[in-house]
């Protein structure tokens, strides 16, 4: 075996691919290299960097084209977008990854374009490097672009860290004890960034309730407990206005998490109504999936008879799915034990559930 293995890449310029430009690296033999383990992952992670920048420069190129095709696309007439998703059919492209690379396009764009990055400086950033910066405030895109012009090499940890110290310093969320703080160096911007984004999720009166705690405790303790408060009253804001059970009711959900944080559970209330909502969405799930199956099963009975006893062995055994009471075996781990759950679909205007306590 040689004493390193070379990889090869070929970057096509042109539709004709006159003089496809090469890259190249020499990484070190696994089995006859002598090198130490600091030096062996520095010489990969210099490569891999590399690579990243290569493979930026392609996903820029390929949304191009992904949006090119698209945009033929909306020209209109029947069968009004089918060439594109044929044409990502046709490449194993899924919807979703077109997407993200026509945004990375967008991106890009918007940061040569109309920004004032150059076109050669797009190689001085890693691919997610470049999407921290697409996505970071316009005077950390100014920075980061004329420091990548200089030829600095752009890092996603330099751009996130300029984003949290623009965000910490400047954000009107913050009380002013706060931010005059962090500018001065004395709290870390790297956990006031998080604080505003958990702000910026909630509505105004609770942003205020928290910056009450802030004013009077300024300090990296006080910042950390309130991240966390408002992480949860986010969460819980977001399941609580989702749960349908409480379409039905009138409630005063802000005042029952203040009475949950009184008693420093806050965090089991958040959690209370995520598990609802996703309770509630599975037997929606289920309730769908029960129809579709007692439909399929009626028409296979009566397709099936006398001359197909095994087909009618299948459709007894899934009668235990397909009728209004449904058995379920929760298997060895819970003893053989068997779920039982009735479905019974009522009017809207129905006042009060059937009782499933005694039949279960």
């Amino acid at each position: 075996m040689a004493a390193s293995i070379k990889i090869e890449l070929l970057l096509v310029q042109s539709s004709v691919i006159p003089d496809p430009l090469a890259l190249q690296f020499e990484l070190p033999d696994p089995q006859k290299d002598d090198l130490s383990k600091p030096e062996f992952f520095a010489r990969l992670d210099q490569a891999w960097v590399i690579c990243d920048r290569f493979d930026l420069q392609t996903e820029i190129w390929r949304g191009r084209i992904l949006r090119v095709v698209r945009d033929r696309e909306k020209r209109g007439g029947e069968g009004r977008g089918t060439g594109f998703m044929q044409w990502l059919r046709e490449r194993d492209i899924s919807k979703t990854r077109a997407y993200g690379l026509i945004q990375l396009a967008e991106s890009a764009d918007h940061l040569v374009v109309e920004g004032v990055l150059e076109e050669t400086s797009v190689n001085k950033f890693s691919k997610r490097a470049f999407l921290e910066t697409a996505q970071a405030p316009p005077e950390v895109q100014q920075m980061i672009s004329e420091a990548a012009n200089e030829g600095q090499e752009i890092t996603r940890k330099q751009v996130r860290r300029l984003s949290d110290e623009l965000t910490a310093a400047t954000s009107p969320l913050l009380p002013e004890e706060i931010r005059k703080k962090t500018h001065e160096n004395i709290l870390p911007s790297r956990l006031v960034a998080p604080l505003v984004r958990e702000l910026q999720k909630l509505p105004e009166p609770q942003v205020e309730d928290l910056n009450k705690t802030l004013s009077q405790q300024p300090e990296i303790d006080a910042i950390k407990e309130v991240t966390s408060t408002a992480r949860w009253i986010s969460k819980a804001n977001e399941a609580g206005s989702a749960v349908r059970a409480f379409q039905q009711v009138e409630l005063n959900l802000e005042k029952a998490m203040q009475e949950a944080h009184r008693l420093d559970s806050l965090g089991l209330l958040a959690d209370a109504l995520g598990q609802a909502q996703s309770l509630e969405a599975s037997v929606l799930k289920l309730h769908t999936a029960w129809r579709r199956l007692g439909g399929i099963y009626e028409r296979l009975w009566v397709e099936s008879g006398s001359s197909t006893p095994y087909l009618r062995d299948v459709l007894s055994a899934l009668q235990t799915l397909s009728g209004a009471t449904m058995r379920v075996s929760l298997g060895e781990i819970s003893g053989g034990k068997k779920l039982r759950i009735q479905l019974v679909e009522e009017a809207a205007d129905q006042l009060e559930p059937p009782s499933m306590m005694n039949n279960l």
